[in-house]
């Protein structure tokens, strides 16, 4: 993977970049920043130019070494994931006897430790050993949604290569191009981080299921209709979408939103701008404070679900409160 096909993060590009063009290569980084900002595809990218025998500050994609990493087949480089819920010490052992032999190419070897964070202080302790006095020329990317949870002596050790989340006017360009539904691309980029999470989201045929039905309840709620039990329980119970009540409960707080958006006319901003028509003719039925107590109500019916409430009991008295505010 090339770094020009990487969406995003001009800064760790251009600091890893620096690095490559000038020889100055550190024996450990630390990718930090929010879940699916896309420090895996930077590592991978960054290693590639690594090993590429063309030189430079990017990889060329077509030389052998290239290509080996392209397939997923290059034996210098190694990735280490959570066994579980965590990393072992068993983990890092493995990877300092990979270590202790020479690289087949002659080259530095490369490793990458995905969630980091969740290393046991064993395997952390371990691993700060491994980097100081590594077995053969090696270069460490520690990839972590939190790097101030790692040992401070391995925060120390390491380059710290800051990440940010993309932002959602970003992932929607990228996403459009590539001919996903409009209208769901714009609940998807405020909903999942990244674009990754937003393409898996995309492909599930319940999501666009689930909007229509926060479309659908979120006109009768705000009405005098005295049917929207009845089309919950059987637009989102009956219909198999109760495993997906939290992605509801998120909708539900961009619909209301929106509301808010609309009062202001941020056109640009509303999510569900194919129902502009019907927001921006309820919005003004509602001053901003009710709407963001509508808001309030959606996320702590997600807590609510998280804490293991009945999600239909969760879902009836979340649309009760809502009618009951009318």
């Amino acid at each position: 993977m090339s770094f020009k096909e990487i969406v995003g993060q001009e800064g760790a590009k251009k600091l890893l970049q620096n690095g490559l063009r000038q020889n100055k290569i550190s024996h450990a980084y630390l990718f930090s920043g929010p879940a699916g900002s896309g420090q895996k595809e930077m590592a991978l990218s960054f290693v590639q130019a690594l090993f590429c025998t063309e030189g430079g500050d990017d990889a060329c994609g077509e030389c052998l070494e290239c290509r080996k990493l392209l397939h997923g087949n290059h034996p210098d480089l190694h990735l280490i994931e959570p066994e579980g819920n965590s990393i072992k010490i068993d983990q890092i052992r493995d990877l300092q006897r990979i270590f202790s032999y020479r690289s087949e190419s002659g080259n530095l070897k490369a490793y990458i430790i995905q969630d980091a964070e969740k290393m046991t202080v064993q395997a952390a302790n371990s691993l700060l050993k491994f980097l100081e006095e590594p077995p053969s020329p090696a270069v460490a990317i520690l990839l972590s949604d939190n790097g101030r949870a790692l040992l401070p002596t391995i925060q120390s050790r390491s380059q710290l290569v800051p990440f940010t989340a993309l932002s959602p006017g970003l992932m929607m360009q990228v996403l459009s191009d590539e001919e996903y539904p409009a209208a769901l691309v714009r609940a998807a980029v405020h909903l999942a981080a990244g674009l990754d999470a937003c393409r898996d989201l995309l492909k599930q045929n319940w999501f666009a299921e689930i909007r229509n039905v926060v479309v659908q309840l979120g006109k009768e709620s705000t009405s005098r209709a005295g049917s929207t039990l009845i089309t919950a329980q059987q637009s989102v119970m009956k219909a198999g979408l109760g495993d997906h009540l939290d992605v509801l409960f998120d909708l539900f707080h961009l619909w209301f939103k929106d509301m808010i958006h609309a009062s202001y006319q941020k056109h640009d901003s509303i999510v569900f701008i194919d129902e502009w028509e019907f927001i921006s003719n309820h919005a003004r039925t509602r001053g901003a404070e009710e709407w963001i107590s509508y808001m309030a109500l959606a996320a702590d019916s997600k807590k609510k679900l998280r804490y293991n409430m009945n999600g239909q009991l969760c879902l009836e008295q979340f649309l009760i409160t809502l009618m009951e505010q009318k």
